[in-house]
Order: C-alpha cells, then structure tokens, then sequence
C-alpha cells in the first residue's frame, strides 16, 4: 500500500479493505502464538509470509 501511495498518512489499516484486515487479524495471532514458542525473527517472518500469501489467495478466490 504504501509503495503504492506514498502520500498516505496515519494507520495502513485505515486503508484495508476486509480481506487484508482479516489476514491481519489472523497474522497478528499467529505471530503471538510464534512467539511463545520462542521462534526467531526470522523463523517468524518467514512462517507469516507464506501463511499471509495462502490465505490472502484464499480469501480473495472465495470473495
């Protein structure tokens, strides 16, 4: 979003619609839950991009 429109300011989730917001939700979660099981940064990143992009891909073919 931002690459896109760098001229936007204030919160990104101003300007999601539904679906990203929803994977978001979904991610922040899962991004705790990776915590608490010590994962790195990395190991987290890695693990929330691939679960971001499948469930981006679903969200958007069901909708």
């Amino acid at each position: 979003m931002v690459q896109n429109n760098p001229k936007l300011e204030g919160n990104l989730r101003d300007y999601a619609d539904v679906t990203q917001l929803i994977c978001l939700a979904n991610l922040e979660s899962l991004n705790a839950e990776l915590i608490r099981q010590k994962l790195t940064q990395s190991q987290r990143l890695l693990k929330l991009n691939e679960v971001a992009i499948i469930q981006l891909q679903s969200l958007l073919r069901d909708s």
